[in-house]
């Protein structure tokens, strides 16, 4: 089935937009108008891509800012139902308030909380879990407040992590800018000078003025060429062969991969901590939290370690046979399921490997600036000394 945009009226004259499912736009129409709704129009999801659903996610700021809303009202006693008429009158987002619209739609027609979320296709599948757990508990409040600190902690990290990239990231831009003037604008104009002088050239001013000529006439068609391969690049991404391929590559780098995998470990201890917290079975949970990994390694060791566990092997176990995870990570594992303190236990696990990714960073950050200016101050002092070279000669044969 597709997903279709739908904008009705109901019998007050109240207009709404919502996301629905159907097989084809006369369906969906028939459905709504069955209802006893005024159906406007019905349009494919996929068209309006630029527009209302311009990224097919929600900001994980505004999501958080909504399940804090959404508790407290729960906790106040409203039911489900009011609460999110509520927040959709609030809401400003206005992908998001149609996202919210069809789960309001879908809860009134009987559906299960978690399943009108899910039908979304958008939101994460730990928060959708999340609310199953709460509903078979009967204590929505405290695994929506559970989620929602997840949610906090995994947010003010990455705020961190971008933090600690934008001056290295900064930097390496503007040294890619000056060399990229340097050698397409300051370098022809000296071989122009040095043509209308008809001087004798050092080697090394001769290559430089070769390189500029070249990447000056050459230099638009690079762009191009660099650009396609990015896309095309970024479209193997998403392929299985083209994402496992790059994850092996990126978790291979020195140093990097290292961090990421880190990084990888501590998501996924807090992820599995969460669920576990909220009185899910620990196969459910393994399955929810390795579909959630970016890594594709991470995901592909999870659903092994799933079939371990199903065949009686404990968790640390199965996770040490994929050869994957830290040692230290399986060893507090080890401890937290000998103990019964599981959740407290990933907990610790993703605290201690989130202090060291940040820990690892910073060190990784203080490397990496000077070692860029060095490199910066090399390659530009080498390109501006070849170029000045004939003149300081000229200077001297002068005298």
């Amino acid at each position: 089935m597709a997903e279709f945009l739908v904008k009705i009226a109901d019998e007050r004259g109240r207009m709404q937009q919502q996301v629905e499912t159907g097989y084809s736009e006369a369906e969906v129409r028939e459905r709504f108008s069955q209802q006893g709704y005024l159906v406007y129009w019905v349009k494919p999801k996929t068209l309006l891509a630029g527009g209302l659903g311009r990224s097919k996610k929600v900001r994980p700021s505004t999501f958080l800012v909504f399940n804090q809303q959404f508790l407290t009202l729960l906790k106040a006693g409203l039911p489900i139902l009011g609460s999110l008429d509520l927040l959709i009158k609030r809401q400003k987002d206005t992908y998001f308030r149609t996202l919210l619209q069809n789960v309001r739609e879908r809860v009134k027609g009987g559906e299960l909380l978690s399943e009108a979320f899910a039908a979304q296709n958008v939101f994460p599948k730990i928060y959708t879990t999340t609310l199953m757990a709460g509903e078979k508990s009967g204590n929505m409040d405290e695994v929506l407040n559970r989620y929602i600190g997840f949610q906090r902690l995994a947010l003010t990290f990455k705020k961190k992590l971008v933090v600690s990239l934008v001056y290295p990231t900064l930097l390496v831009t503007v040294v890619l800018c000056m060399l990229v003037f340097l050698v397409t604008y300051v370098v022809p104009q000296f071989a122009k000078l040095y043509q209308d002088l008809n001087a004798q050239l050092p080697a090394v001013t001769l290559l430089m003025l070769e390189i500029g000529n070249h990447a000056q006439r050459y230099g638009p068609i690079a762009a191009v060429v660099l650009v396609i391969v990015i896309m095309l690049v970024w479209r193997w991404k998403a392929s299985d062969r083209g994402a496992e391929t790059i994850d092996r590559a990126l978790l291979g780098l020195p140093l990097v991969g290292d961090i990421l995998l880190k990084h990888q470990v501590a998501t996924f201890s807090r992820m599995l901590s969460t669920l576990l917290a909220g009185g899910m079975p620990l196969v459910p949970c393994l399955e929810t939290a390795g579909a959630s990994m970016s890594s594709r390694k991470i995901l592909l060791g999870v659903q092994d370690a799933v079939v371990r566990v199903r065949e009686g092997q404990t968790l640390a176990k199965s996770l040490e046979e994929q050869k994957m995870f830290p040692e230290l990570s399986v060893e507090m594992i080890e401890v937290g399921e000998s103990t019964g303190a599981l959740p407290s236990m990933l907990n610790s696990v993703a605290e201690f490997y989130e202090e060291d990714v940040q820990t690892a960073l910073g060190a990784a950050m203080a490397l990496i600036e000077p070692v860029i200016l060095i490199i910066m101050a090399v390659v530009v002092g080498g390109i501006l000394i070849s170029l000045y070279l004939p003149i300081f000669s000229l200077g001297s044969t002068i005298h």
